[in-house]
């Protein structure tokens, strides 16, 4: 049964290089960043690993953990890491679960048959701290992800929470945002003090 948004992430306990990982007491009251890749001491995930690291102030800035995923081992893990560190001058701290026997990666259905039998793709699901999937994407293995999309969806995630509204395209931290079409004019003035701009009746613009 596929993953879909709203769903509970469901929760596995496996090992990882920073010792026995149970999602949701991992998760607590924090979001996820839970993302797999095809395998280790491998070009492209090296450089992602090494971002992702790279990122650790911006990802604890937002309440953010990342969580890793490749089929391979924890010994492993350890090893690459070395080489995460060195080649990407960085210092991976995040965990990364060993799923050797592929129970999590088939689980969030990882493993695209047709892309490899054995490995997972790149994919990305944000988790929020009600262990609510809130948004997925999968990236095909020769294709690195783009972390400032993934640093920007968690931003417009967590501002719709906040004040209930809605981003347009290609929003980014400071942009205005949409009031929804189910919020009348009058709720608007009353939840929106600093005012909106109304374009059309159902696309009205203000700031937060």
């Amino acid at each position: 049964m596929s993953l879909l948004l709203g769903d509970t992430a469901p929760n596995f306990q496996i090992d990882s290089q920073k010792g026995k990982i149970d999602l949701h007491e991992f998760i607590g009251n924090s979001w996820c960043f839970f993302f797999s890749h095809p395998a280790d001491f491998t070009p492209v995930c090296t450089t992602e690993m090494g971002r992702t690291a790279q990122l650790a102030s911006e990802f604890e800035k937002r309440n953010v953990k990342p969580l890793g995923l490749s089929t391979d081992s924890v010994e492993e893990h350890n090893k690459w890491i070395s080489d995460v560190n060195d080649t990407q001058n960085t210092d991976l701290q995040f965990p990364i679960v060993a799923d050797l026997d592929q129970k999590v990666a088939k689980l969030y259905e990882m493993i695209h048959p047709d892309q490899s039998a054995t490995a997972a793709v790149r994919s990305v699901f944000i988790i929020d701290p009600n262990k609510k999937i809130r948004l997925t994407m999968t990236y095909p293995m020769s294709v690195g992800r783009n972390f400032d999309e993934i640093l920007r969806v968690v931003d417009a995630l967590q501002t719709t929470d906040k004040f209930g509204v809605a981003t347009p395209a290609d929003w980014q931290v400071g942009d205005k945002v949409i009031i929804p079409p189910s919020v009348t004019n009058d709720e608007a003035k009353k939840k929106f003090p600093q005012g909106f701009e109304e374009v059309r009746s159902y696309l009205r613009y203000t700031n937060v």
